[in-house]
């Protein structure tokens, strides 16, 4: 299909906008920001080879979620509810919950690990958040939180300039880049897990498919939208390069981190204090705009899955299970964060790699659905889709089988 640069088309174009970029966007949330530091201060820059593949594969799924949604005019729970079996539908929401709202408890540890940086208290800062986003949630409609959203987006390129203040060896980054490393050891496997499972979350193509029907996206503005994925992708993986590439700066010194606000505090001798201040701007704004979209991707799916009202453009009142579910999950990310002596750091670390986890069987709910002429037409799967999307799922297992598999070595041992 041939574009037109006119001012219609431009216009068209920009309206298409959104969806993509911020459901690629928001994945680089705290927990995401976490798994990058610890990739690369573990283990330098040896992990950035993962990106390219990482792209090619979210461009891939992304795609195919926003061609279900515009062929279908429904969400991937509503076509899940419809075409599977209601135990394996309950079974799925179930996890799916389980995992964000780990994924939310990440968010609200990111924003007082941010706060922490820059000596405000959690006990105030928290609340403060969880409430700034319910506001936003229940008082705005799509288009307002949509523009929000992608005001957001902007302050992830902190992290690029972090990146660049850290000073690192670009012929050894390239040479890592297009170099395929492979280590058969538990972290290794467990990290390299996380980071698929953090860049290509199961919630994603929830929230984007959902937001692309509630945009209203037609299948005239098909090929907008592909380019939305498109270019949220690359946003996704040029942020997970420079992240990678920060922390790597602590990897020859053998500093050991756990969190990302560890990472913040331990660049500061290396790359200045800007890079600190950097990497805590965007350590908050990120987990503050993750503290968002989880709970709407967690009620979005639910409520369809049950067939329930939802969507920001509905009232209290028409949507009662919908934001009642988003009230849940801000309340008891909140309140958990606030507890003493709570393992936030497993919790980040571990909800990531429960994602890497779920990860195929979502793919292999959407590749059927996604094949289903009866449901998709003329928009279903092509044969290189399939081909990439069947050896994708393969490497997903077998890299998840192998992680078990230590896993249970080391408890035996």
């Amino acid at each position: 299909m041939g574009f037109k640069f006119d001012k219609k088309t431009i216009l068209i174009f920009l309206m298409t906008l959104g969806p993509g970029i911020i459901t690629s966007a928001v994945d680089n949330d705290a927990g995401g920001i976490t798994t990058y530091s610890i990739a690369g201060a573990h283990f330098g820059y040896s992990l950035l080879w993962t990106m390219i593949p990482i792209a090619i594969l979210l461009i891939v799924i992304q795609e195919m979620g926003i061609r279900m949604g515009i062929a279908t005019g429904k969400g991937l729970s509503d076509l899940i509810r419809e075409n599977f079996k209601v135990k394996i539908t309950m079974l799925l929401m179930i996890g799916l919950v389980l995992t964000n709202l780990g994924n939310v408890i990440a968010e609200f540890a990111g924003i007082a690990a941010s706060g922490e940086l820059f000596a405000i208290p959690k006990l105030i800062l928290v609340p403060l958040c969880a409430i700034f986003v319910w506001i936003l949630i229940v008082k705005g409609n799509y288009q307002s939180i949509e523009r929000a959203f992608l005001v957001a987006t902007l302050f992830y390129f902190c992290y690029v300039a972090a990146g660049i203040m850290s000073n690192p060896d670009w012929a050894e980054v390239a040479r890592n880049v297009v170099t395929p490393q492979m280590a058969f050891e538990a972290a290794y496997i467990t990290i390299l897990v996380g980071l698929v499972g953090t860049t290509i979350a199961p919630w994603m193509q929830f929230y984007l498919q959902s937001a692309v029907v509630e945009k209203g996206v037609k299948k005239e503005q098909y090929q907008f939208s592909r380019i939305d994925v498109i270019i949220g992708s690359l946003i996704t993986v040029v942020i997970m390069f420079f992240i990678i590439v920060a922390t790597a700066a602590l990897h020859p010194a053998g500093i050991r981190i756990e969190t990302a606000g560890d990472a913040a505090r331990a660049l500061e001798p290396l790359a200045g204090a800007y890079a600190t201040i950097l990497f805590g701007v965007g350590l908050f704004v990120a987990s503050l705009f993750a503290a968002a979209i989880l709970p709407l991707s967690t009620a979005y799916f639910v409520c369809e899955a049950f067939g329930w009202n939802s969507g920001v453009n509905k009232t209290l009142k028409e949507a009662p299970e919908f934001y009642g579910l988003i009230t849940f999950l801000l309340g008891i990310g909140a309140l958990i964060i606030l507890l003493p002596d709570i393992p936030l750091v497993r919790i980040m670390y571990f909800s990531q790699v429960l994602n890497g986890l779920m990860l195929p069987v979502i793919l292999i709910m959407m590749l059927l659905l996604v094949n289903n002429k009866k449901l998709m037409g003329e928009h279903a799967n092509g044969q290189w889709f399939n081909i990439f999307s069947i050896v994708s799922i393969v490497v997903l297992i077998l890299l998840n089988l192998t992680m078990i598999g230590q896993a249970i070595g080391l408890i035996q041992s």
